[in-house]
């Protein structure tokens, strides 16, 4: 994963480089954990499908993130207690969260302790195995409206959406949707923004998609249809200095980092390790220890995508 960083970073060359500098000498933009909202976990990066243009090179081969085991987010959870973070939601990422064989686990305990829980999924046959349905349906009888499903859904059309996920993704996951639906399960939509629309158009086609397929999911709401910006780190993006707060009047609190922490398991860690962010899982620099209590020093924003995602996108991965 070393080489895909390096070479992403050629589009900035000069950028992106010190922590403390810009490229023109000017200090960089850091945020600090003010409001701890949302711990997130990677489940690991293995998935069922090969996407043209995956934030984290999920793949069915890509296992630099392990499977992340009900014990050790148990532990992190315990944490949570510890240092009084105050979080209301714990998010699973991957990968596809529903090929760990601990998910059901790993979803039981964090809801049994009274969080939110956010479960991203492509809603495809990992999750549709029976065993998983299973597990799904008791959960869902058992903390109702505390768990939701974010379905992984690139765009309202099959075509553009089995461009980025391949022939018969579209197919697969509206069929899943489907079942979650019966289940009658809080599900919401990632989208991207990546085709020549507005976002009002893109809105009003995933209006249309839900209607039609009779689910309950409110496509003019952020938070129930996120649709994000572009991760394309070969665009070139301006750093984020101490002075663009002013200038672009925002606050660092309304960056990612100010309310999150991610925890992943490296391939051949003997423990997992807590990043910055859950868009950088393979950059060293935004590893922040082993504990919560290390995790909770300063970010600098040294990477495009701090720009590019969360600073100018103003996108975040919670709900």
């Amino acid at each position: 994963m070393k080489d895909t960083v390096e070479t992403a970073r050629t589009a900035n060359l000069g950028k992106f480089e010190n922590p403390s500098t810009t490229a023109k000498g000017e200090p960089r933009a850091t945020v600090a954990l003010t409001h701890p909202e949302t711990l997130w976990f990677n489940t690991g990066t293995l998935c069922n499908i090969t996407c043209e243009n995956c934030y984290i090179l999920s793949s069915p081969t890509n296992d630099e993130l392990v499977y992340i085991t009900a014990d050790e987010v148990s532990d992190y959870l315990d944490q949570l207690e510890a240092r009084n973070w105050g979080v209301r939601e714990i998010g699973f990422t991957g990968g596809e969260p529903f090929m760990n064989p601990d998910i059901i686990e790993i979803l039981r305990r964090s809801l049994a302790r009274g969080y939110d829980v956010l479960v991203l999924t492509n809603a495809m046959r990992p999750m549709m195995r029976k065993s998983m349905q299973d597990g799904i349906t008791a959960l869902i009888g058992s903390y109702g409206d505390k768990l939701t499903f974010r379905v992984s859904l690139d765009h309202w059309s099959e075509a553009l959406h089995d461009k980025e996920r391949g022939v018969g993704a579209y197919a697969k996951t509206l069929e899943g949707m489907a079942w979650l639906s019966a289940q009658n399960a809080r599900m919401a939509v990632a989208g991207r923004i990546e085709w020549a629309e507005s976002e009002e158009d893109a809105r009003s086609g995933f209006a249309r998609l839900f209607a039609d397929s009779g689910f309950a999911i409110d496509a003019s709401d952020p938070a129930q249809t996120v649709l994000f910006p572009e991760m394309d780190e070969m665009v070139e993006v301006p750093e984020v200095t101490t002075s663009c707060w002013s200038i672009l009047n925002k606050s660092p609190d309304d960056v990612m980092c100010s309310s999150s922490r991610m925890v992943v398991k490296r391939k051949g860690a003997d423990k997992p390790a807590v990043l910055a962010c859950t868009l950088l899982a393979y950059d060293r620099e935004f590893e922040l220890g082993e504990t919560l209590e290390e995790a909770e020093r300063d970010v600098a924003l040294n990477h495009p995508h701090c720009a590019k995602f969360c600073v100018l996108g103003g996108a975040s991965c919670s709900a």
